[in-house]
């Protein structure tokens, strides 16, 4: 890259812009065709970044997902097969919602890609009711002959529903076991996935009680102005509270009272019930049937949706640096993502490579219980325990392996005395030399 011009380098991510839907379409035969993919299942989720500058067409201002509110930002859906590995990707103007994002992701993979009946997988703000109703429908309303399955979540007041007035969804379920089938006639020619993390729901408990008993904390002194009268008028004394309730987002959990000379604030202990009831629960929806996905497998592929997530932390913080967006054409910006969705690809199968050398866990045991939080191996928690190999070398994160596999580098040396160069390598480390053989290639001479 050292002679290449800046114009070189825009025209070469032209070039690969226009074989975006070429390169995909490999990646998809590659690994979400039926073969490679036998439980024909795509996960798919959506993330933004922040650009720099206003004239891209795809900025826009929605909901940031990199805490930048008010910026302007660009949003693309990553699409990836059960193992997280990243297919394809989809740039779109920054004020998209999630459904939306979802049907263009499935009109590629169904008119692009050529898979028919595919089962997607998408959390509960992607794959609503209309966009399942939408789904396996033609522009004329008919039905489809190449049916997509799904798999989503229900949002809390549909859960609440399924409990309430003696309904299919009781916590006695719940006894003995921590995932129930179910069946409600809400959801007609559906199978309804209920379960119950016992982990997760005392620690939304506790973390619930913290937040409001810090709230209550600034909230003290603030109604000791008031009753001091240093703190005076329902507007100055509203602003106030304001800014203390919105701290922690707790202020749906209190019952606020304002006038010119009192503040009275109290717990609305009937609603934080009704929430802490739901603590640790979540209901899957699914049209599949059990023959061919068990309620174990429904919840597995749910959970998996981790691994896309997984993905956009590493394209846009651990390894590639997505963001900011600094391309002002909507094409270069396009190209942009692209590129770090192929490098996020690489290092995916760099990662699973190299994953003897780092404290990647090479072989997670399988849960029993798919509710239950995942856990590491023996093998994996010796290698954080010890810090090196049988052999003493130092197990070191992927980010260090990369620092490490820097420090091989190639030299031109001239002879002292003549003008004869030649290129010599720097001795490589055991570990350097390990690494390539895990690539299966021996460590380059030159740039080819």
């Amino acid at each position: 890259m050292a002679g290449a011009s800046t114009d070189d380098i825009y025209a070469a991510m032209d070039w690969l812009e226009r074989r975006q839907d070429a390169i995909e379409a490999g990646l998809a035969a590659r690994h979400l065709a039926p073969e490679p993919n036998p439980a024909k299942m795509a996960l798919f989720d959506l993330s933004s970044s922040w650009l720099e500058g206003t004239q891209c067409p795809l900025a826009a201002r929605g909901y940031s997902r990199d805490g930048r509110r008010g910026r302007l930002q660009i949003e693309y859906g990553l699409l990836t097969d059960p193992a997280g590995r990243p297919v394809a990707v989809r740039v779109l103007p920054g004020n998209t919602g999630d459904p939306g994002a979802f049907t263009d992701i499935v009109d590629v993979v169904r008119d692009k890609f050529g898979l028919a009946e595919m089962v997607m997988v998408g959390d509960r703000g992607m794959i609503t009711s209309a966009r399942i109703r939408a789904l396996n429908q033609q522009d004329d309303g008919t039905a489809r002959p190449d049916t997509y399955g799904w798999i989503t979540a229900l949002r809390a007041p549909a859960i609440r529903k399924l409990m309430a007035d003696g309904g299919p969804l009781q916590m006695t379920l719940f006894d003995e076991q921590d995932l129930a089938e179910i069946t409600s006639e809400d959801f007609p020619g559906e199978r309804l996935v209920a379960c119950r993390n016992p982990v997760l729901a005392a620690d939304r408990a506790r973390k619930r009680q913290d937040l409001l008993a810090a709230t209550e904390k600034l909230l003290a002194p603030l109604m000791a102005r008031v009753q001091a009268g240093r703190l005076a008028g329902a507007g100055p004394i509203g602003v106030e509270v304001g800014k203390v309730i919105s701290r922690y987002k707790t202020g749906k959990h209190f019952d606020v009272t304002i006038t010119g000379t009192t503040l009275a604030v109290t717990r609305k202990q009937d609603q934080i019930d009704a929430e802490a009831a739901l603590d640790g629960s979540c209901v899957l929806r699914t049209p599949v049937p059990a023959s061919e996905l068990d309620a174990a497998a429904v919840v597995t592929a749910c959970k998996n949706l981790k691994y896309v997530g997984r993905d956009f932390r590493h394209i846009k913080s651990d390894d590639l640096d997505l963001r900011p967006v600094f391309h002002r054409l909507e094409e270069r910006v396009r190209a942009h993502v692209l590129i770090c969705m192929l490098a996020c690809y690489l290092t995916w199968h760099l990662r699973q490579a190299w994953a003897p050398l780092t404290f990647t866990d090479e072989n997670p045991p399988a849960p029993d219980n798919p509710v239950a939080p995942a856990r590491r191996s023996a093998a994996a928690q010796a290698k954080a325990s010890h810090q090196h190999d049988p052999a003493g070398q130092p197990y070191r994160s992927f980010r260090g392996l990369l620092e490490h596999l820097a420090t091989l580098t190639r030299n031109q040396v001239r002879f002292t005395g003549t003008q004869v160069t030649t290129a010599m390598l720097t001795e490589p480390t055991s570990t350097q030399r390990q690494a390539f053989t895990l690539l299966g290639t021996a460590i380059p001479l030159t740039l080819k």
